[in-house]
């Protein structure tokens, strides 16, 4: 196949390059240390040592070479001399890097070199000209970041699809809708709303093996990412990243863009939800509890039973039933760990088929009497807080008209603006309520005793998880008593629409 101008790589060229300079004048070329997908400006947020979050280039490599220079060996032990890059832009375009590098050549006498001759870090003038050169480079990649930052803007004011990975629903183009993931993802929306735990639906997509457009396994955080997605009903969305200064974290996210007038932008491509059920669906996740993982236990309720003498609380453990106790193939206790292990008291256990039936039925009855509960929710047909939310929205671009034409003062504006930003929430979060509660009634309620035995156990787990929150096993009073009789279940706080359920 005939080679292109795309199939010559700069890094092959540039170590192609750099050999030739130093053999060229009887030098050996003994190691490449290569930075790939590296930024030699763009700054990362880091922890230091003590603590402190900062703004920093993330070069490991080069810091390792760097290193290496100080102690005049290669990480394969070959004897180190100098450094030689193609560039001195190659080498770094943020000044703490250069100052680093600059310690090290001056206090090791080791030199640093480009082939073009321009970098000589040995002496004054040299290092002096490198300082100019070095701030010229970072001037250039910020003023190429700010450019790019401006094409994102402009592309995301006009509804224009972003580039980086597929997103998950639709195909390469990111516009035309792939008819089989856009129906896994309007399913999932449909079972959320109608009451299903999102662990279940996590469950359900990595038993049928879907993948993320990565191509790994999905996890609760990775769903909940793409139902939150405002393109999932065709608003053009961008990301941002909240910073939490406490544990040095990030939480990204994804809004929508308004337009000048407030409105939000309409993506070019097509969406999967309509307005209102994406609302409807968000709602439900953001106030759904955090899914417990993989939820890959073998057992249906290890990690749900909980030892109740003596104020124990330990998690009970399932152990297959010794051949000795003439039980069938597979028949299993719960037990509370022993004293010796340090994680229990030993003094609970109880049959293991008998309890998984009996809080497996304990859920069901649950799960009816909270769809039952749904049924006669009966929602009004129309939400009575539009005018109101329309009015507060007026009052804030109006509060923002006056301070930026100087009628107001600060104090008055954001005072007036906090507390419109408040009922702005409230009337919002009570429309998602009502939306939620408008989709529930509309959807075929989780009918679980017909569909348990052919859920899976993660997704059955799920719904234990879900709905109880613990179940304590009293200790065994005499010989053959009722298993029902030693089980205190404690019931998960769940929504239902807006209405706590205990």
């Amino acid at each position: 196949m005939p080679m292109t101008g795309r199939d010559i790589k700069g890094r092959d060229e540039q170590d192609k390059d750099n050999r030739r300079y130093v053999e060229s004048r009887g030098g050996s070329y003994v190691y490449t240390y290569e930075e790939p997908d590296t930024s030699a400006w763009k700054r990362r947020r880091v922890r230091l040592r003590d603590g402190q979050v900062v703004y920093r280039v993330v070069r490991p490599v080069f810091e390792g070479a760097l290193d290496d220079l100080k102690h005049g060996l290669t990480p394969d032990g070959k004897r180190l001399d100098g450094l030689i890059v193609y560039d001195i832009d190659r080498l770094t375009r943020d000044n703490r890097h250069l100052e680093d590098a600059i310690e090290v050549v001056e206090n090791f006498r080791r030199p640093i070199i480009d082939i073009t001759g321009t970098l000589d870090l040995l002496s004054d003038n040299g290092r002096a000209v490198a300082r100019v050169v070095t701030a010229m480079s970072n001037k250039q990649s910020a003023d190429t970041a700010r450019r790019v930052k401006r094409k994102h803007v402009a592309m995301q004011s006009r509804g224009i699809p972003g580039g980086g990975r597929r997103p998950y629903g639709w195909q390469d183009d990111r516009r035309t809708l792939d008819p089989i993931e856009a129906e896994h993802v309007r399913q999932a929306a449909h079972r959320l709303i109608a009451g299903t735990p999102l662990s279940a639906v996590v469950a359900s997509w990595n038993s049928d093996g879907l993948k993320t457009p990565s191509g790994i396994p999905w996890t609760s955080s990775a769903i909940k990412f793409v139902l939150r997605n405002p393109r999932i009903c065709g608003y053009r969305g961008h990301g941002v990243a909240d910073f939490n200064p406490e544990t040095g974290t990030e939480n990204h996210r994804m809004e929508i863009v308004f337009d000048d007038q407030g409105k939000p932008v309409i993506g070019q491509w097509e969406p999967i939800l309509s307005v209102d059920e994406w609302q409807a669906v968000t709602d439900v996740i953001g106030s759904n509890r955090a899914a417990s993982g993989a939820n890959t236990r073998k057992y249906l309720l290890t990690g749900t039973l909980r030892c109740d003498k003596d104020d124990c609380g330990q998690l009970l453990r399932a152990t297959k039933a010794p051949p000795s106790a003439g039980k069938p193939e597979g028949y299993f206790y719960y037990n509370c760990p022993a004293k010796s292990s340090g994680r229990g008291c030993g003094g609970v256990r109880i049959p293991g088929p008998e309890t998984d039936k009996l809080v497996t039925m304990m859920v069901i009855a649950k799960y009816e009497e909270e769809a039952a509960a749904q049924r006669a929710l009966n929602p009004p047909e129309s939400w009575t807080g539009e005018e109101d939310l329309e009015r507060v929205k007026e009052d804030i671009a109006d509060l923002k008209a006056a301070r930026k034409a100087r009628q107001i003062t600060a104090e008055r504006y954001f005072s007036y603006l906090a507390e419109n930003e408040a009922e702005e929430r409230r009337l919002l979060a009570d429309r998602n309520r009502w939306l939620r509660s408008k989709y529930a009634a509309q959807a075929v309620p989780v009918d679980l005793r017909k569909d348990w035995e052919g859920l899976l156990l993660a997704e059955q787990r799920a719904y234990i998880e879900d709905c109880l929150s613990a179940v304590l096993v009293k200790p065994a009073i005499g010989r053959g008593g009722p298993v029902r009789d030693r089980l205190a279940p404690l019931d998960r706080p769940r929504a239902i629409d807006g209405l706590i359920s205990d």
